[in-house]
């Protein structure tokens, strides 16, 4: 079983580098969704060192399929921030961002994206397709894949485990 909040770091996952601490961070959000039987995503939004988003999958929650961790973050961000731009700042997700996210991080200029798993129904970093790689005509955009991809995995295996249980109990 994968960390969960507010437990310690198992001893083997040595945080090398601040993509990997912050990404424990997004993960942290993926198991509030698990917690609240979400798909777990998670997504954070980091400026100058600093957490000005977070984000939790939230689709079942709210009824909305546009309540994805990444468009979550990235308005939490937008609002502490005070505006839109969030030039100068990196969004961290443990999965591969979707085309819905992908349009967002590009319309709200984050600078960098630092992903755990991929996604093969619906990645938009070359899983599915790759908007990443097309050039945009405005925004320049930095990419990091698979940052602790197989504990970014963790809670979406665990939570489709649970789920296929369910269906056939």
């Amino acid at each position: 079983m994968g960390f969960r909040h507010g437990e310690q770091l198992p001893p083997r996952l040595l945080l090398t580098n601040d993509d990997e601490r912050f990404m424990v961070e997004a993960l942290k959000e993926a198991w509030r969704a698990f917690d609240i039987n979400e798909v777990p995503v998670g997504a954070i939004v980091v400026h100058d060192g600093q957490i000005i988003g977070r984000g939790s999958n939230q689709v079942e929650l709210l009824q909305d399929a546009t309540a994805h961790a990444e468009m979550l973050a990235i308005g939490a961000a937008a609002q502490a921030f005070g505006g839109w731009r969030l030039e100068d700042c990196t969004l961290y997700s443990t999965l591969e961002p979707c085309c819905m996210c992908a349009g967002a991080i590009f319309l709200s200029r984050v600078a960098r994206v630092v992903w755990g798993a991929p996604d093969t129904r619906l990645g938009a970093n070359g899983s599915f397709v790759d908007l990443f790689s097309l050039p945009h005509p405005f925004h320049q955009l930095s990419v990091s894949p698979r940052v602790l991809t197989e504990w970014c995995a963790k809670p979406l295996q665990q939570f489709f485990q649970k789920r296929r249980a369910e269906n056939q109990s």
